[in-house]
């Protein structure tokens, strides 16, 4: 019988303080600006870097000052380093970079005053606590007629793809790029390009030639198109016109090359733009992989960045659908792009970003989630933290921590605001909402631990891929190497391949490094360094399973159990060992039949109880195991017993919790 007991989060705190572990990282910027080194990201001193982070978007990048200084000192006790500004120039959200409030109607896009104050001062307050910041420039802007902007009703927010040739929406951007790199903050007395917090910056967001339709741009821009293409071909000597191809049919190689190189003079154009504002750090094109030819016109910026998802869900504003997918089954239906529902071959969520990944530049992955209300998503962000580093990528930053910063107001899972939908969207309501999320922020320490002190190591060897075409991969080749070694890939597309390899499908794979394994037989798979031991998966149905120096036997079905030494020392030496034990959170009341939500639920959170045998083969004596409530209280010892080097005791029976602080007295 499955036992669940509350453990809220709540806005203004964590129960477990991490900070310690990095205060020599304080403030951000103390190296000096980031920059490109090889495959890894560097500071101007040499000192290498890895992020995990969190997305803040729109309003939720908007707080008062006093919620500002407790928030950046919430993520730095969670050992965050990361912060991505994403969607400020979005209408919908109900503040943003162009207006602080709703009523007044909103012209141009200038930036509102009072909006920027509250950037700057949660920049400051970010900054203070070793926090970076990723800029994102254009997310979904509206246009409008004020600025200049022909036929500006019959365009979308941000207007995709038309963003990228159009010669006045590309000034427009320009312009917002001089007005904010070169705003000077007041509270840090450095104009924002001046400022070494900033570590990243990516021109636009999810949009690209080669994922939309061409063919019903509305006028003006459809000439616009047609003519820029004419001029192309002539260029190019190809005796033909914009009016003789299919735009429908976006794999012709003629139009393929074409959005090759529309895109490319784009990324050029906005990226001289910024260069010429004084902006210092890298930047990148856009952050998702629609196709190979997207993959090359990244080339001409200096890193990669991916998207990506692990969900199966059809949320409707009434009708909520999930499916339970686990990473460690195989059994997903519609996660990376998969629709068939294929049974003899497994991908995980991480391969869309592996084809972001290339010989000399670093990849970072700007967005990834594994959603509320699966009930298997505990597995995903030591999954993701642990792979990303087997990969050599530098980093994540989950979409997302929230749409607002009233979050005093929201003490459920998946409800942020009070209605059903916002922008007409209706999963924005809180499905990504993961700051009180015991499943997936909870574990958000030993995450951080991981990727700031490299916990994991490196694959030791590299496969190269190249695509199938300009507008095809052959995926088959990551999906079985992406949880073994490293995966590059070639993007000259001077060897372009006809068929794709089929490779057997493998149950359980081992990282070449032998830290990392994943059976998708056995449904578990594990973290084996010396600093962090994790099992996760289906656990209760597989025994013991014996990591160096760390035995794990959990009686709970599902869920993860995760140690991480908060000391220099190992876990077989430490006297300060953090353990997380989580699986199953939802609501108090929550109601599901099948995929089916029939009820949000109520407060408080609550998540399942783990019961587990625990043993660690130690030389650190006098260990106290002590159980932590959601507020920080120490609520009791759990009983062990220390015999011949082992520190034995079993959590769930007494002083139940999710946090455990394995500490010398």
């Amino acid at each position: 019988m499955k036992n669940f007991i509350p453990y809220p989060f709540f806005h203004d705190d964590v129960p477990i303080d991490i900070s310690f572990v990095f205060e020599d990282e304080k403030p951000a910027g103390k190296h000096g600006f980031i920059k490109v080194d090889g495959k890894d990201f560097a500071f101007e001193d040499g000192t290498k870097v890895k992020f995990w982070g969190t997305n803040f978007n729109g309003w939720g990048c908007l707080p008062e000052h006093d919620y500002a200084e407790i928030l950046a000192k919430r993520l730095a006790k969670m050992g965050l380093n990361l912060v991505r500004f994403h969607q400020l120039d979005s209408e919908w959200h109900a503040r943003n970079i162009f207006a602080f409030t709703k009523g007044k109607r909103v012209t141009g896009g200038k930036l509102d005053p009072q909006s920027l104050d509250r950037l700057d001062y949660l920049i400051y307050c970010l900054k203070k606590e070793g926090i970076y910041c990723y800029m994102d420039m254009f997310t979904y802007r509206k246009f409008k007629s004020d600025e200049g902007v022909e036929n500006a009703k019959a365009l979308a927010d941000s207007a995709k793809p038309i963003s990228i040739f159009s010669d006045k929406l590309i000034e427009l951007q320009k312009e917002l790029c001089r007005e904010l790199w070169q705003h000077k903050n007041p509270y840090t007395e450095l104009a924002y390009c001046d400022d070494p917090i900033f570590v990243m910056a990516e021109i636009t967001n999810e949009c690209d030639m080669f994922s939309k339709k061409l063919d019903n741009f509305p006028e003006p821009y459809n000439t616009e198109y047609l003519n820029k293409f004419d001029k192309w071909l002539k260029d190019n000597n190809i005796d033909k016109k914009a009016k003789d191809f299919d735009l429908s049919e976006p794999k012709n190689e003629n139009l393929v090359d074409y959005n090759i190189w529309l895109q490319e003079e784009y990324y050029k154009e906005m990226y001289n733009c910024m260069r010429e504002c004084g902006v210092k750090i890298p930047i990148t094109g856009t952050n998702w992989c629609s196709s190979p030819a997207n993959q090359k016109t990244q080339l001409v910026t200096d890193y990669y960045d991916s998207h990506t998802y692990h969900y199966d869900w059809h949320w409707k504003e009434f009708e909520k659908k999930c499916a339970n997918n686990a990473i460690t089954k195989n059994d997903l239906k519609a996660v990376s792009g998969d629709k068939d529902g294929n049974t003899d071959s497994y991908h995980s969520y991480l391969c869309e970003c592996a084809t972001s990944s290339v010989a000399d530049r670093p990849t970072f992955i700007s967005e990834w989630d594994m959603p509320w209300p699966n009930e298997y998503r505990a597995e995903s962000p030591i999954y993701s933290a642990a792979y990303g580093l087997l990969q050599g990528w530098s980093g994540f930053s989950i979409h997302t921590y929230s749409y607002t910063p009233c979050l005093e107001r929201m003490n459920m899972l998946g409800s942020e605001i009070a209605s059903q939908k916002i922008g007409n969207i209706p999963y924005r309501q809180g499905i990504f909402s993961a700051w009180n999320d015991p499943a997936k922020f909870g574990l958000f320490y030993h995450c951080a631990l991981m990727t700031r002190r490299g916990d994991v190591s490196k694959a030791k060897n590299t496969i190269t891929l190249s695509p199938l075409s300009k507008t095809d991969w052959d995926m088959e080749p990551i999906y079985a190497n992406l949880e073994k070694c490293a995966i590059e890939n070639d993007y000259s597309f001077k060897e372009i391949r006809t068929e794709e390899t089929k490779v057997p499908f493998e149950t359980e794979i081992k990282s070449d490094t032998n830290e990392l394994l994943i059976d998708r037989k056995k449904n578990y798979g594990y973290v084996n360094t010396p600093k962090t031991k994790c099992a996760y998966g289906f656990l209760g149905k597989n025994g013991q399973i014996d990591l160096d120096d760390v035995k794990i036997n959990c009686d709970t079905d599902f869920g993860v159990v995760a140690l991480s030494s908060l000391t220099n020392d190992d876990i077989c030496h430490s006297d300060n060992i953090l353990l997380t034990t989580v699986g199953r959170a939802e609501n108090t009341d929550a109601k599901f039949s099948d995929d089916l939500m029939l009820d949000y639920g109520k407060p408080p959170i609550t998540v399942e109880v783990i019961k587990a045998e625990i043993e660690i083969k130690t030389d650190a004596e006098g260990l106290f195991v002590w159980a932590i409530s959601p507020e920080g209280f120490y609520i009791g010892t759990v009983p062990t017993t220390y015999e011949n080097g082992v520190l034995k005791f079993t959590v769930g029976n007494t002083a139940q919790s999710m946090y455990y602080l394995i500490v010398k007295e």
